[in-house]
């Protein structure tokens, strides 16, 4: 096995932070190390909508079709700023906004499109910190049958 081998498709579960642009720019970089296929997947959970999750404001009251298109365009955002960075670096990319319970969605994404790595950042969008790692990212962790990267935040 040589190095270029390791890791042939990696997934970068983004939600649009800070956190997961940082996870995303040193994603792609292993991923042009590796020569790597690149998946970037956004999840939304419309079950667990809470207002401050967003980087968009919507105002209380709001029609959920809107939130609901609001959460969408996030994703496309969040995607597109994965597609212009794998583009950048010239890397074979794919992306995708789906809807459900983050950890599961990104660990059942993993495992259907045999991904070697899972690359994700240390906190997302829900803002308060679950000991030193985001509640998603902590299931990731734990429930993952590869290898998962996790990226901090650069000070």
């Amino acid at each position: 096995m040589t190095l270029k081998n390791v890791f042939q498709k990696i997934l970068i579960a983004t939600d649009g932070s800070k956190y997961s642009q940082n996870a995303v720019l040193h994603g792609m970089e292993l991923a042009k190390l590796m020569g790597a296929k690149v998946y970037a997947l956004y999840v939304f959970n419309k079950d667990e909508y809470a207002p401050p999750v967003l980087e968009t404001p919507v105002p209380l009251g709001s029609d959920w079709n809107i939130t609901e298109a609001t959460l969408r365009q996030e994703g496309n955002d969040a995607i597109q700023y994965a597609k212009k960075v794998a583009e950048d670096k010239q890397v074979d990319y794919e992306g995708a906004v789906v809807e459900g319970d983050p950890a599961n969605e990104i660990l059942e994404f993993a495992e259907q499109n045999k991904v070697d790595i899972i690359v994700m950042g240390t906190l997302g969008k829900g803002g308060l910190e679950r000991f030193l790692l985001g509640s998603v990212t902590d299931k990731v962790v734990r429930h993952s049958k590869v290898s998962v990267l996790v990226v901090k935040q650069e000070k």
